[in-house]
């Protein structure tokens, strides 16, 4: 028997996804702050939480002042990046649970492209908040100076385990620029591509990536609200619920560079314990869900999580993905939005605003009979679902 949610995502909004927002960060931030307040409909008086992550250029304080939100009681920003997006749903779901909060605002606003270009080789200290941990001592002077030089040595060892080519992740490219190409708020609306598309596209890290495997640089702004289930059905909205949400962060796991987490590159082991929390906290896994919303920043990765989450066996993901599971009538639609590589890359959070439309049963890509969505983001995993 599976328990009803306590909490409950209540109003999504985002801004659109562009090259060259001409905005600040600070005011995206406003911007999908107050719509996705507006679709809940809430005021910023009623806020009493804020929650974000790293690499985020906002601060707590001047997105209170702009929006009016007079008292916070809880605020918190998260490690790891874009990893972090959905552990920041386990944040909010505690947060409210507990009784600190009654209504959390999450956000993530960035000028990624016009601003930053955080695909692109940069000295310590360039990104906002000071450039990660001590991985990049390690990095840096060597000549892995940028993410998907990370991703290729990981993806690499993937490769040759198992025969995969990268013809084969391209696979996941395609797929994913398949769905943006039907869905209006993509950025690569109208343009699907084929594999001669993804094989004729220039190499980043050669024999591994091509610039097609790698997710885009957007400008851009998404908040979620997230409120108690009993909030959450005084609200405008159908509440979608949290079912579960839960994180892990082992020693040695780094951002993208996760070269000491163990002997075998090929496995994330953190994410394999993100599925066995779910599946003890709340009775669903991965793979029982209608829709798998799963970090794509490089398409290896969705390979690596498909099987840690479980939705195949190692090794398998290059089947499971050309037998058209993930396509919008398979057996685990893959981000029916476009994903990072086919919408925008608002570090996680634009999967979260599609997983919560594909539960509302909104999205321009509407997946039938959707009573789960899975969440995922590396380190952490959520399932929600209309209640």
């Amino acid at each position: 028997m599976v328990d009803m949610p306590k909490s409950a995502i209540v109003g999504i909004g985002q801004t659109e996804f562009s090259k060259n927002s001409g905005r600040s960060e600070l005011q995206l931030a406003v911007e999908c702050i107050k719509a996705a307040l507006d679709d809940a409909g809430l005021t910023p008086a009623d806020v009493d939480g804020l929650i974000t992550f790293t690499l985020d250029g906002s601060d707590e304080i001047g997105v209170s002042r702009c929006l009016g939100i007079d008292d916070l009681k809880f605020a918190s920003r998260l490690p790891n990046g874009g990893a972090a997006s959905v552990a920041t749903i386990c944040h909010a779901m505690s947060a409210v649970e507990s009784g600190v909060c009654d209504v959390v605002v999450i956000w993530r606003a960035l000028n990624e492209r016009s601003q930053y270009r955080f695909g692109q080789p940069a000295a310590r200290g360039a990104l906002p908040t000071g450039g990660g941990t001590g991985f990049m001592e390690w990095c840096m002077p060597f000549g892995a100076q940028f993410p998907a030089s990370w991703e290729a040595l990981t993806a690499q060892a993937y490769m040759h385990k198992y025969g995969v080519g990268n013809e084969d992740f391209g696979l996941v490219s395609v797929q994913l620029r398949k769905h943006a190409a039907t869905n209006p708020a993509a950025w690569f609306y109208g343009k699907p591509i084929t594999i001669a598309d993804h094989q004729a596209s220039r190499w980043i890290v050669a024999p591994a990536l091509r610039l097609l495997d790698c997710c885009q640089e957007s400008d851009g702004g998404v908040a979620i609200v997230v409120a108690s289930m009993a909030r959450a059905r005084q609200l405008r909205q159908t509440p979608v619920g949290i079912f579960g949400a839960v994180t892990a962060m082992r020693c040695n796991n780094e951002t993208i560079t996760n070269y000491y987490h163990g002997a075998d590159l090929t496995r994330l082991p953190i994410s394999e314990r993100v599925r066995d929390r779910l599946i003890s906290g709340c009775g669903f896994a991965p793979r029982d869900t209608q829709v798998a919303m799963i970090y794509d920043n490089f398409t290896p990765q969705i390979y690596l999580q498909l099987e840690a989450f479980g939705f195949c066996g190692a090794g398998e993901a290059r089947d499971y993905t050309r037998d058209g599971n993930l396509e919008l009538d398979g057996r685990s639609p893959l981000s029916p939005n476009g994903g990072h590589i086919g919408e925008g890359y608002i570090h996680g959070m634009n999967l979260v605003t599609e997983g919560v439309r594909q539960a509302r049963g909104t999205a321009a890509n509407q997946v039938a009979d959707v009573r789960q969505v899975f969440l995922a983001s590396g380190m952490a995993g959520a399932i929600i679902g209309p209640c």
